[in-house]
């Protein structure tokens, strides 16, 4: 099981299959958190 997590609000966007427990960092548009914040600033 994996975690894809925000690297600018460190909050989850989405889990993966693996054959590990991983943790992987992305910077996207994808992240709930951070496209509300972004909405809510402008």
């Amino acid at each position: 099981m994996g975690t894809i997590i925000c690297q600018s609000c460190d909050s989850t966007i989405a889990h993966f299959e693996d054959e590990k427990v991983s943790i992987l960092y992305s910077h996207s548009q994808k992240c709930p958190s951070c496209n509300t914040t972004a909405a809510e600033e402008n």
